[in-house]
């Protein structure tokens, strides 16, 4: 005999904490220079794709070109939605762009600074905790600030055009909003100050 029993239907912040219960992203990365393991942006994305089909929720993130003073941050922001009802949560996180980094360029380190902001974002919405993750937690003893090896370079959407670098899309975006339709490289961007619309 088969009973006929109705799957309940879970809200939206159910499924959420759920998920968020569900979900294992160990620290499988290892950054040499500082000593210890860390999660990238990409594994919690990877194990938490299976859990968004389960549960029939969507993840959306996107970055905006922040400047605060006189520097610029990446704002990551993640939004979890509902498939199969109503219910959306966002969460942000920022990131510092360093205006110089050895070994990269202008693309590479806004990469580097998504791919921080994105994770952050990310251990927000789902709860992770990185509260003994070696940037977390400094004894003062290691006077640099330990960087992952893993980054996400974004795609090279036009040139400068006083320079012109290769720029990526959302550096593109900023400029000609900001700029009047011209696309500068964040450098071009504050010698021609003058020329900006805010």
């Amino acid at each position: 005999m088969t009973e006929n029993k109705e799957k309940k239907v879970l809200t939206f912040y159910e499924k959420l904490t759920e998920l968020q219960n569900k979900l294992n992203v160990p620290k499988l990365q290892q950054n040499k220079y500082g000593g210890f393991n860390y999660r990238s942006c990409e594994d919690i994305l990877e194990a938490v794709k299976p859990l968004l089909k389960e549960y029939k929720m969507s993840l959306t993130i996107k970055d905006e070109l922040v400047l605060i003073g006189a520097r610029y941050y990446v704002k990551a922001i993640v939004t979890l939605g509902n498939l199969s009802g109503s219910g959306q949560e966002t969460v942000t996180a920022y990131a510092r762009e360093e205006e110089v980094k050895k070994g990269m360029d202008g693309s590479q380190i806004t990469g580097a600074s998504s791919s921080y902001a994105r994770k952050y974002a990310l251990n927000g919405l789902f709860l992770i905790d990185d509260a003994k993750d070696s940037d977390a937690t400094s004894d003062g003893k290691q006077k640099a600030k330990p960087v992952e090896s893993k980054t996400i370079t974004p795609e090279i959407t036009a040139n400068c055009e006083d320079c012109g670098v290769g720029i990526p899309l959302v550096v593109e975006e900023w400029s000609k909003k900001n700029y009047a339709g011209k696309k500068y490289c964040r450098s071009c961007q504050a010698k021609h100050k003058d020329e900006a619309t805010d």
